[in-house]
């Protein structure tokens, strides 16, 4: 039976999520589909550039992607403060940024309206648009209609692109958020389709190294790190990039057979998380093989999300 998505979504248990859609029958409608001999490749940009478009407009930010030839992964931070934030002017802007706006709205913009009842409607309207700014499940749906749609115009046929909805798990915990950053960010590798990370296309950490070589910090696009959960002046990542980035070589290099052996000597990240470098290899290659809908390390967390979520049960994976 399919779980409510409000069972499996909180911004009071967690604001990060790692999200997971899949092609109608798992099939490469993304890549190259070798049983009809065509390449789909180029879609895959078709994601990554409405991705990048949806960040100007959600207040929704992107941790991690990858975008495969029959899936695609994100981890998201829900900025749901940041929503809360905006006047009404910002939440019309964002919300005209990937939506058609109604006449009313375009009069209240004109500042045309006439009576207080119009004022209430467009008030109402503005208000449940800045909920929809933090709404996961809008910004999934607005990110695989469109592809779904110029997908279906190109190949010139009706019916289903994306496989049933979008998978999600709360990351209720720093390691947890790590862990998956890093499992979406190794798809490639792990898939044989890249060799080194700097190599992986469509991914957020060869956006990153891309903009480190460009002389930016980060792209604009996607979260920053901010160094420590403790830093309350900035939302964000919170680990150090360069940490992160040693992190994710190093777990890509014991996926490569006969490159590296396990050294004694940890990146410093792992030894503050205190990950032991067998179980970290395991969660790195099968986060999303066992029917979870949570990832901790922590048993109160679990308790906390379960109050939250209003279950009694939540499928879970153990970070320890």
């Amino acid at each position: 039976m399919t779980t409510a998505r409000k069972q499996l979504v909180s911004i009071d248990a967690t604001p990060y999520y790692h999200c997971v859609s899949r092609c109608v029958r798992q099939s490469y409608l993304c890549g190259h589909d070798y049983k009809k001999r065509t390449c789909y490749n180029h879609r895959k940009q078709w994601v990554e550039q409405k991705l990048i478009a949806l960040t100007y407009c959600y207040c929704i930010d992107v941790c991690a992607y990858a975008i495969m030839s029959n899936h695609y992964h994100l981890v998201l931070y829900i900025n749901k403060n940041k929503a809360l934030a905006l006047s009404q002017l910002e939440v019309v802007e964002r919300w005209s940024l990937d939506h058609k706006l109604p006449l009313l709205i375009k009069r209240w913009l004109r500042k045309e309206l006439t009576n207080r009842a119009e004022e209430e409607k467009c008030n109402k309207i503005i208000e449940l648009w800045r909920k929809r700014l933090w709404d996961l499940s809008w910004f999934m749906k607005d990110l695989n209609f469109e592809i779904a749609c110029k997908a279906n115009r190109e190949d010139n046929c009706k019916g289903h692109f994306w496989e049933s909805r979008f998978k999600s798990q709360a990351l209720l915990d720093d390691q947890a958020l790590l862990a998956a950053m890093a499992y979406v960010d190794l798809n490639p590798i792990r898939a044989s389709t890249a060799k080194m990370p700097e190599a992986s296309e469509y991914t957020s950490i060869k956006a990153r190294l891309d903009a480190l070589g460009n002389g930016c910090i980060s792209p604009n696009y996607l979260c920053p790190f901010i160094g420590h959960s403790s830093n309350e002046t900035q939302s964000g990542i919170p680990f150090k990039l360069m940490d992160y980035i040693e992190l994710v070589d190093w777990t890509a290099q014991e996926f490569r057979e006969g490159k590296a052996s396990i050294d004694h000597t940890l990146p410093p990240i792992l030894q503050r998380l205190s990950f032991d470098q067998q179980h970290w290899i395991k969660v790195c290659t099968h986060l999303e093989r066992r029917r979870t809908t949570a990832i901790s390390t922590r048993l109160y967390q679990i308790e906390h999300a379960k109050l939250l979520l209003g279950k009694s049960k939540i499928h879970m994976y153990w970070l320890n």
